[in-house]
């Protein structure tokens, strides 16, 4: 890579940040206001460094795009499902960024009832995103709501699905999701804070009235809970849920008479983490009650539903995870996990069956599927792995068999998944702990310690990265890249302990085990660190953060895609949205324990004098999640204190949120941004 041109040079602005009689002086504080022209004078200038750094690549990045492009079904259609007597599809044309939601009323046959044409609604919009569509039991209206920003504060309206007009009445500022009552005239939906963004009151909204009258029918008082609401699979009820990190509670009403007053179901008790659903006359409830650290499933009369009612239907089990159940008329479907891997339980409500589908790869992904139909036969489930494309399966319960109802079309012609390998390996990290990888890598491409290896990570929430396909990815795997997944700590990808023991004050777990994976690649040769790449993004940027400062010599380069680099200073403000919400999570630093760890691993408080990898760092200027301002002081910061020649890019995209670009294929232009930056460093360049 060139590198003639002088980087943007960030002012200091001193600033004193004193607590717990510790003081921190944050040189780049200012950064956080962007209402001040000279902080978005700032980020162009970052911009344009990035465009002319990169500059030599861009007849690479076009060709990288049209070759992503090119794999990805233009005109394509999702699986039908039924709901209600309507067959509902979303479709994609070719030449349009935007999807198409449609319905057929009994029949497949039946002419086409246009819902929303997305490509529409975007039109003159740098950003368009639909959200969420809910239709009434009725069938003859939907609630819709948009989000032109990218700080995902949706506008919530109604369509009438018969005449095609669209209500006036627009409800600013709510999370996008909302629920019919039984008598398709009332409307429950949640909003969220003008500030922290926090999801914080539900509302009742009558049909035909203005909804400066709406009810409000819940307050979570509590900053650290967001609150939400939907209708269970047998439509009986209304549910108002109530959630922090560790502690759930929901209260109900019965959808027939929505103006009742709801009832709490299990009043919130520290670290009773439980969801439920119904059927019949009980509800079944997932919790991690009376130790059951990987959860467990229970029930209870719906008359009756405190914590000494609840009875075991699976007790817990110590190397099982209950993720989540899925009921139907007949049977109950139970997504477990164990040793890192997904599976489907069938089980008749008769007693009289009870067993798992078969997966027979070393890695994979399983996962339930959309299946709205209380009263079908069939589970719609999802499969892939590394080296499979996503396929659509329809399962049958009376019949035992399954149908491929569809599978990812992989254009081009060059795809074959016999070409490519994926297996699972487990590397030792300093503690002892087995920490799995998953890899994928073309057949073709040596293990002989000179292959470049992208290392991915993320490990915080609970939340599992599982080994998925992606067409995108071949760009590099046909170049000849390695792809690994960490299944570091801090997710639940061996189970509930997994996640426990790498977060709050266990939160080094989750660095040291990406460090000792990365090692573990070096050691068995599948690559050196003069090709080794790590990525990540959200929490995972933090790791990025974390990884570079404590072992950078380990990495050629690294990718941090919104990365929650600023640890302290964002956990200290309790404005910034999502803050009091994961104290849970990372601890809460006004106390001085959590203040002082949080310290001793936050990337930005980290940055020394030092020799870094090569590094390309992304935002987006309206992120609700992690606010564009972490990721721009950690840039000026390195670019102050590092002591090398290495590639440092901030590229910031000044219309999106946290999810990056809205358009089908918009987004694939950071992808290929991405790619050329790491096929760069490795001197590839076709």
């Amino acid at each position: 890579m060139k590198k003639t041109i002088s980087p943007p040079i960030a002012n200091k602005k001193p600033k004193k940040l004193s607590i717990h009689n510790d003081v921190r002086i944050d040189n780049y504080y200012w950064l956080n206001d962007k209402e001040n022209p000279e902080v978005i004078d700032y980020l162009n200038a970052e911009n344009a460094y990035t465009k002319q750094i990169m500059e030599h690549t861009e007849g690479f990045q076009k060709e990288l795009f049209e070759e992503m492009k090119g794999r990805i079904k233009e005109d394509d259609t999702t699986v039908p499902y039924k709901l209600n007597g309507y067959w509902y599809i979303t479709r994609y044309e070719t030449g349009k960024d935007y999807p198409i939601h449609v319905r057929k009323k009994e029949t497949l046959d039946a002419p086409e009832e246009l819902l929303f044409d997305c490509n529409e609604m975007a039109k003159g919009l740098a950003y368009f995103n639909l959200g969420s569509i809910s239709v009434s039991p009725d069938n003859n209206l939907a609630s819709f709501s948009t989000d032109v920003l990218g700080r995902r504060q949706y506008t919530l309206q109604i369509k009438n699905l018969v005449t095609g007009e669209v209500y006036p009445d627009a409800i600013l500022n709510t999370t996008g999701g909302s629920t019919w009552a039984n008598d398709s005239k009332t409307l429950f939906y949640s909003v969220k804070e003008e500030v922290t963004l926090r999801s914080f009151k539900i509302f009742k909204h009558k049909l035909y009235t203005d909804s400066k009258e709406d009810i409000e029918v819940f307050y979570e008082k509590d900053e650290t809970y967001n609150t939400f609401v939907y209708k269970t699979k047998s439509k009986k009820y209304i549910v108002i849920g109530s959630s922090s990190t560790l502690t759930s509670e929901y209260r109900f009403v019965n959808a027939d008479t929505p103006d009742e007053p709801f009832k709490i179901f299990q009043k919130r008790k520290r670290e009773l983490d439980y969801s439920i659903a119904h059927y019949n006359d009980c509800f079944y409830i997932i919790a991690n009650c009376d130790g059951a650290t990987n959860f467990k499933l229970l029930k209870t009369p719906e008359n009756f539903t405190e914590k000494k009612y609840w009875k075991d239907v699976i007790p817990h089990r110590d190397h099982v995870l209950i993720e989540d159940i899925e009921i139907f008329k007949d049977y109950l479907v139970v997504n477990e996990r164990e040793n890192g891997l997904n599976n489907l339980r069938i089980m008749g409500w008769n007693n009289k069956e009870d067993y798992y589908l078969p997966f027979d790869s070393e890695t994979y992904t399983a996962y339930i599927g959309n299946n709205p139909d209380f009263d079908s036969d069939v589970l719609r489930y999802g499969f892939n792995s590394l080296t499979s494309p996503s396929a659509v399966i329809d399962y049958n319960f009376k019949t035992k068999q399954s149908e491929i109802m569809k599978e990812q079309e992989v254009l081009g012609g060059k795809f074959k998944k016999e070409n490519y390998i994926s297996k699972r390996i487990w590397a030792t990290a300093r503690d002892g702990a087995k920490v799995p990888m998953s890899l994928v890598y073309k057949k073709d491409t040596k293990l002989d310690g000179n292959s470049p290896l992208l290392l991915y990570g993320y490990g915080s929430y609970g939340s599992t990265i599982d080994p998925s396909f992606s067409s995108l990815r071949l760009s590099l795997l046909d170049r000849g890249f390695i792809y690994a997944i960490a299944h570091v700590r801090g997710g639940e990808y061996l189970g509930r302990p997994w996640y426990e023991n790498g977060k709050l004050l266990f939160k080094m777990n989750t660095f040291y085990d990406f460090i000792d994976c990365s090692k573990y690649l070096i050691e068995e040769k599948y690559t050196s660190n003069q090709h080794l790449y790590a990525y990540g993004g959200s929490a995972g940027g933090m790791l990025m953060g974390a990884i570079v400062n404590m072992n950078p010599e380990l990495y050629h380069g690294i990718i941090s895609s919104v990365p929650f680099v600023d640890v302290v200073t964002t956990m200290l403000d309790d404005t910034i949205p999502l803050t009091t919400g994961e104290y849970d999570e990372w601890g809460n630093p006004n106390e001085i324990n959590y203040y002082n760890y949080m310290k001793s691993y936050s990337p930005y408080d980290n940055v020394v004098e030092n020799e870094y990898p090569n590094m390309l760092v992304t935002t987006g200027l309206h992120d609700s999640q992690v606010q564009y301002w972490e990721p721009a002081k950690w840039v000026a910061k390195l670019r102050d204190l590092k002591k090398d020649s290495n590639i440092l890019l901030l590229h910031i995209d000044m219309d999106a949120g946290h999810g990056g670009a809205s358009g089908r294929f918009e987004s694939l232009k950071e992808v290929a941004l991405e790619y050329a930056f790491l096929l760069d460093l490795e001197g590839i360049h076709c």
